[in-house]
C-alpha cells in the first residue's frame, strides 16, 4: 500500500514525492529521485506538507504526534485505533488558534470513493428500514474484525436512526458465532477472510416485503489512490481532526 501511495502522488502532476520512510527500509526506493529512509526526521529534512499514513495503530500512535508537533498534514488509513488514540489525536491537530491555522488530519477507514459513497448511501437507508446487517470480505492478512469500514458504517447508521433495529430472532446456534457479533441498534457484522479477496462490503437492509443490498468492491489497491491524492490535496482546508473522507467528497 506504502508504495501504491508513493506512486499515485509521484504521478500527480500536482503533488511532489519528497520523502518515504520505513522503518525496515530493506527495498528499492518508491521512485527515482527519493530515497527510503527509516527515520521521521526525513519529512522535516524534505520540508513535507502532507505526510500519508499507511502503516499499523502501534507506529501511527507515534508517527501522528511527531507529525503535529512538526506542523505537518497528516492523511491517515491506518485502522485499530482506540477512543483514546482519538483523544490524544484531537487534541494533537485540534489546535485551530496556531498562526496559519496549525496542522490538520485526516483518518479514514476507506479512501475508495465507491467506499464511501456506500457508507453514506448506508445511513441514508437507515431509518427507512427494520433489520440491517454489515457482511465485510477481506484479504487472510488483514488482522482485525470486523474492518475499520464496517465499523464506521454501523456507527453511521446507528446514528441515523432514534430506535434499534429489530433483535435477532434466532433461538439456536448451532456453530457458535455463526449470526456474527452484534454492534449498536442491534446491527450484526460478519467479517470473512479469504485468499482472492481485496476489500469488499455488503450492507442489507429488510423490512416487510422488501430488501435493499448495497455493495461495494476494491479489486485492487489502485482503488483507493483517487481517495489519498484528494486527500492530500485538500487536507489544508479541512481543520482539526476529520475521522471520514465524506466532507471531501461535497462539492459547493
Amino acid at each position: 500500500m506504502g508504495r501504491a501511495v508513493c506512486a499515485a502522488v509521484d504521478a500527480d502532476a500536482d503533488l511532489a514525492l519528497v520523502a518515504a520512510v520505513d522503518r525496515h527500509a530493506d527495498g528499492p526506493p518508491p521512485c527515482d529521485g527519493v530515497a527510503l529512509s527509516t527515520e521521521l526526521h526525513a519529512f522535516a529534512d524534505a520540508e513535507c506538507e502532507v505526510v500519508v499514513d499507511f502503516t499499523v495503530a502501534e507506529a501511527a500512535r507515534d508517527v501522528l504526534p511527531w507529525l503535529g508537533m512538526h506542523g505537518i498534514h497528516a492523511v491517515v488509513g491506518t485502522t485499530g485505533f482506540t477512543d483514546e488514540d482519538f483523544d490524544l489525536f484531537e487534541s494533537t491537530f485540534g489546535d485551530r488558534g496556531r498562526e496559519g491555522g496549525g496542522p490538520n488530519c485526516l483518518i479514514a477507514p476507506n479512501f475508495a470513493i465507491s467506499a464511501v459513497l456506500m457508507m453514506r448511501f448506508a445511513e441514508m437507508a437507515a431509518p427507512w428500514f427494520d433489520t440491517a446487517e454489515v457482511i465485510e470480505l477481506h484479504h487472510t492478512r488483514k488482522v482485525d474484525a470486523p474492518s475499520g469500514t464496517a465499523i464506521t458504517t454501523i456507527e453511521r447508521m446507528a446514528a441515523a436512526r432514534d430506535t434499534d433495529f429489530d433483535a435477532d430472532p434466532t433461538e439456536v446456534e448451532v456453530y457458535a458465532g455463526s449470526r456474527g457479533g452484534v454492534g449498536p441498534r442491534n446491527i450484526r457484522a460478519h467479517s470473512i477472510r479469504m485468499h482472492g479477496m481485496v476489500a469488499h462490503q455488503e450492507v442489507i437492509l429488510g423490512a416487510v416485503g422488501q430488501t435493499i443490498t448495497i455493495r461495494q468492491d476494491s479489486y485492487d489497491r489502485s482503488s483507493f489512490m483517487p481517495g489519498v491524492v484528494l486527500a492530500c490535496k485538500q487536507i489544508a482546508e479541512h481543520p482539526g481532526l476529520t475521522r471520514s473522507l465524506d466532507p471531501f467528497l461535497d462539492r459547493t
